[in-house]
């Protein structure tokens, strides 16, 4: 995900993988790892203790904005001492949530670095409630007076952008008392989440199974992850039951959580006067809610394709009927493809060489300079993603397991470490940052390429099929299977602004229905057993509000820009770095425009259908040959 919502504007840019299988290094421990593979964490803060003495200097200065109140709109240089006050409390708040934050995933046993969040969590709160006259105050003002002041004071012109976007959502700014509430609200109108996180992640029990072979294992979410992909069909099945016969007990309270959630979401957008919750979340960020729809009945008209990759795993697995505890098994046997760190890392850098020589050396830069923490140890957290500072640089969280999965996650993640790179680089703070809209852009764009570059190397067929559908599973979990889910936060969210209710047994239904539409149940492509009914429950991105659909969308354009840039065409890959270092120097839909792919049409998708036809027709042919 982009960005934790502290409204504080740090960049926090979480891409959670799926979770991947132990290997040695989870079990060990952090002081086992050779530093190189380590993050340095003494360039944020030398020390908790300076930590602390940071945090107790912002904290004095926080009451300091009340001197700001009733000047704003009096002079230039009275507003822009007000903006870039702000900044620095703004900056400062990035550089303490992330020191502890990072501490905290590298030992979530270790309960000291999640009080210190707590404690940052309590301060920047109310100091958003304090500051919640700012924006009320400038409104009163015209847009004429405040674009005066930016033509005489160049150093206001790093705010133009966000004083536009303020004016341009003036509609659904609130008065200064009702902006006070609102902010106070955040203090509990994430309860549902957290009490989704907690009591799925610690306090569910967790069934156990005994495997064909004779062993017992716990079905946790992480031992789900593992052993949903097991080689023998009668494990996997037993795994999926027991998992989601597991949900089931907890249906009714599952449903009170996302309801939870979703009356939260209702309750923002009408308090700021927007017609949906969708509008609220895509306004913001000016996106039309077209673009949302458009990508539902993209999807929707496209279904053949997806079911014609479904008949593909299902000829390659050998099986008469497809179920759903099959798509996640391997379909090429006898290739394990393993990958050391050092051997991914050079990959990597042979990959993204159509980007460029400044681009590849600074990602060698960021795999020599510890920008990376690799391998998973004792209580790290799950996952990976990436985090940048401004005055610092990029860092990525891995959990480095020697899979080709986790080749494919280092260049995920550089392409975010690299877009964040690039931005602080060329744009001033303010402007740095950029939408969760084109996060993905750049790190898929990446993907690509290492999947080009992989296949062109390639020349053993097994090896090559290996790839090809693990390409296409991509296709599979990104683009089909993010719009099922947003087509599911859709239905729900339109449920709630009905006034209808909802409960387990109701989002069960409606989650049913989409899944048998995508997967071609009732056609027989893959046929999904009733306990499915209660994936809904799994997926915590329907906590982020209208989140997900952008996975899809930056899927879609990234194909499109990667294809220009594969063909060497110099421009494109000029307008792609620009892209990279634009932060949010404009709106993201008028940023993907200057870099070369319009997201307001259907081009971008039809060429990414396009794209995932070819590799079937690759693996088809494939096929053919090798059971011919």
């Amino acid at each position: 995900m982009k960005r934790i919502t502290l409204t504080l504007n740090a960049v926090f840019i979480f891409v959670f993988s799926a979770l991947l299988a132990m290997n040695c290094y989870s079990q060990k421990s952090r002081n086992e790892i050779p530093e190189k593979y380590k993050w340095n964490l003494t360039e944020i803060y030398k020390s908790d203790e300076e930590w602390k003495t940071a945090k107790e200097a912002i904290s004095s200065r926080l009451d300091d904005v009340w001197k700001f109140k009733g000047i704003l709109t009096k002079s230039a240089a009275e507003l822009m001492s007000c903006l870039e006050f702000r900044t620095e409390i703004r900056k400062e708040a990035a550089k303490l949530f992330i020191y502890a934050g990072f501490n905290s995933d590298l030992d979530t046993r270790d309960m000291k670095y999640s009080g210190m969040k707590q404690e940052l969590e309590q301060m920047f709160s109310d100091f958003e409630a304090r500051s919640a006259f700012i924006n009320p105050e400038i409104l009163t003002a015209d847009w004429n007076l405040v674009d005066g002041f930016i033509k005489s004071e160049p150093g206001l012109e790093p705010y133009r952008m966000e004083l536009d976007d303020l004016f341009r959502t003036k509609k659904h700014t609130l008065t200064e008392p009702e902006e006070r509430i609102i902010a106070l609200s955040g203090l509990t109108g994430g309860v549902a989440s957290s009490v989704y996180n907690t009591f799925s992640n610690a306090e569910m029990p967790s069934p156990e199974v005994v495997l064909s072979n004779g062993e017992k294992v716990m079905i946790t979410n992480t031992g789900y992850q593992k052993y949903r992909a097991l080689p023998d069909r009668n494990d996997r099945q037993l795994v999926f039951k027991k998992y989601w016969n597991n949900f089931e007990k907890f249906k009714a309270s599952y449903g009170e959580m996302l309801y939870g959630n979703v009356k939260n979401d209702w309750f923002q957008a009408k308090a700021r006067h927007y017609e949906s919750s969708l509008e609220a979340a895509l306004y913001p960020d000016n996106i039309p809610v077209e673009v949302y729809h458009s990508l539902i009945d993209n999807v929707n008209r496209n279904l053949s394709s997806f079911h014609r990759y479904l008949n593909i795993k299902k000829r390659m697995m050998g099986v008469d009927t497809l179920k759903y505890y099959d798509l996640y098994a391997p379909t090429v046997k006898n290739v394990d493809l393993k990958y050391s760190y050092e051997e991914a890392s050079k990959i990597v850098l042979e990959a993204l060489k159509p980007l460029g020589e400044e681009y590849v050396a600074t990602v060698k830069k960021a795999i020599d300079g510890r920008w990376i923490d690799v391998y998973p140890t004792q209580g790290k957290q799950q996952g990976a993603y990436s985090n940048a500072l401004y005055d610092i640089h990029s860092y990525i969280f891995l959990n480095y397991n020697d899979l080709y999965d986790d080749v494919s996650t280092l260049a995920h993640e550089m392409g975010h470490a690299m877009q964040s790179y690039l931005s602080n680089k060329k744009q001033p703070f303010p402007l740095a940052e950029y939408k969760t809209f084109v996060a993905e852009v750049a790190s898929t764009f990446n993907e690509v390429l290492l999947f080009n570059y992989m296949i062109k190397n390639e020349t053993n067929d097994d090896i090559k099929l290996s790839l090809l559908m693990e390409w296409l599973d991509g296709f599979k979990g990104t683009l089909f299977r993010q719009t099922q889910f947003a087509e599911f936060e859709l239905r729900i969210h339109e449920a709630v602004e009905k006034g209808l209710p909802l409960t387990g047994e109701t989002f069960s239904r409606i989650y049913m229905d989409i899944a048998k539409a995508y997967y071609g149940h009732d056609k027989g492509i893959c046929k999904i057993d009733d306990y499915i009914e209660m994936e809904w429950a799994f997926i915590p991105h329907f906590y982020l509000n209208f989140y997900v659909y952008q996975y899809s969308t930056s899927f879609t354009a990234s194909i499109s820009l990667a294809e220009k840039v594969m063909s060497g065409d110099k421009a494109a890959l000029d307008k792609y770095i620009e892209f990279l270092s634009a932060g949010e120097s404009d709106y993201p839909i008028e940023l993907l425009k200057k870099a070369g792919v319009d997201m307001t049409t259907s081009d971008p998708f039809e060429r990414t259908i396009e794209s995932m036809n070819k590799v079937m027709d690759e693996i088809e042919k494939i096929l053919d040959k090798k059971y011919k």
